[in-house]
């Protein structure tokens, strides 16, 4: 049997006295997309940031291939934080890109993307910045190495964080509403970019409310709402009718945003 890439089990988060997610149990399997949608607020990015350790749960495991994440369950069943360089060990299975492109404005491109390669994986100028251009050559932007972020539209900047979080090689890519910042003639850059990683097989857990998107490249879509998951499967049964009383309103208020083609 084969190891879903995150398994999530009775996953609570509180932040004070309000709990934001409700015992979550969810596994994403390997090479596949798996979407969250449900409505704002609905604890989507949370979670999304709970599988990256970007906030660290109130209860409940994470695994990442099978490999603990953040905490472990001891012989008397409570937990126990793990040491942080085995927390950083597998988080650096996770890539993450974020709404808001949180690029460094004073480099360009290629340094945005090539930084880390250098600082943290400790790589020489040279093979640092072959592995970033190879990486913008990926999302389309291989003659845009030398703009600094200023000189590119949102989606190419969107489309840097993503060249910049796959230049890390991670197994796993989280993508959190990777299109609500940008006008929607260049939404479609960016989804592009994430289809053609769909199609190469590498596991993506994406918060989005394109809904076309999720309905058409997802192969798991997980439903949340005031904190709880209600439901996850394929979209060919999520979407079909009758649906959930509580979808049918959601994707009510969406229908202009891509998803007529499901009704």
């Amino acid at each position: 049997m084969t190891l879903p890439a995150i398994a999530v089990s009775k996953l609570v988060k509180r932040f004070g006295t309000s709990t934001v997610l409700d015992d979550i149990n969810l596994d994403i399997p390997d090479g596949k997309v798996s979407c969250l949608i449900g409505p704002s607020g609905s604890g989507k990015s949370t979670l999304l940031r709970c599988l990256a350790f970007l906030e660290e749960t109130s209860e409940g495991m994470i695994t990442v291939h099978g490999e603990a994440l953040g905490f472990y369950e001891n012989a008397k069943g409570g937990r126990e934080r793990l040491p942080m360089a085995q927390i950083r060990s597998v988080r650096s299975q996770i890539g993450m890109v974020f709404q808001q492109f949180n690029l460094w404005p004073h480099m360009t491109a290629l340094g945005n993307v090539s930084e880390a390669l250098k600082t943290v994986h400790k790589l020489a100028k040279r093979d640092a910045e072959e592995r970033a251009m190879a990486q913008l050559k990926k999302v389309g932007l291989e003659n845009r190495a030398g703009h600094y972020p200023a000189q590119l539209s949102g989606g190419q900047q969107q489309r840097v964080a993503i060249a910049r979080a796959l230049a890390l090689q991670p197994k796993i890519m989280l993508f959190d509403e990777p299109t609500s910042a940008l006008d929607p003639e260049l939404t479609g850059e960016v989804l592009n970019v994430m289809r053609d990683l769909a199609a190469e097989g590498m596991t993506m857990v994406v918060v989005s409310h394109e809904i076309g998107f999720a309905a058409t490249v997802g192969q798991q879509i997980s439903f949340l709402d005031h904190g709880k998951l209600l439901f996850t499967g394929p979209p060919s049964e999520v979407f079909a009718k009758p649906r959930h009383p509580r979808l049918e309103q959601f994707l009510d208020t969406y229908l202009d945003r891509g998803a007529s083609m499901l009704v």
